[in-house]
């Protein structure tokens, strides 16, 4: 079945705009059923709750016995290499990947990656 082009466009004209809802016909409401203004002064109540952040360099499985003899200057090899990315966790949940950095002679981590988790 060939289509003309001037069928196309006479298809398109038929589409009326009636059958397509118009943004004011939405309320601002959310995920979380109430208007977005709501939900983000709801939110303000949290701001100040403090949460655990972990920057996890590696992980390493030894033995207790191994672990037992370890002394001041021992090395435990750890599951990564330089320059891998660490995982960041907030309170035990992985959020994102990021590299160490140096800031004012304190380390620091640069977020490279948003971990997307579902729900």
């Amino acid at each position: 079945m060939d289509i003309e082009p001037r069928n196309v466009a006479q298809a398109r004209d038929a589409a009326s705009d009636d059958q397509f809802p118009h943004f004011e016909d939405f309320d601002a409401t959310g995920d979380l059923g109430m208007p977005v203004a709501d939900a983000l002064s709801s939110l303000q109540a949290v701001h100040d709750v403090p949460v655990t952040v972990q920057a996890v360099l590696g992980r390493a499985r030894i033995a207790i016995g191994a672990l037992m003899q370890l002394k001041e200057n021992a090395v435990i090899e750890l599951d990564r290499r330089v320059g891998e990315p660490v995982d960041i966790f907030v309170n035990n949940r992985l959020i994102a990947r990021g590299e160490v950095v140096l800031i004012d002679n304190a380390l620091g981590v640069t977020l490279t990656e948003i971990v997307r988790q579902e729900r």
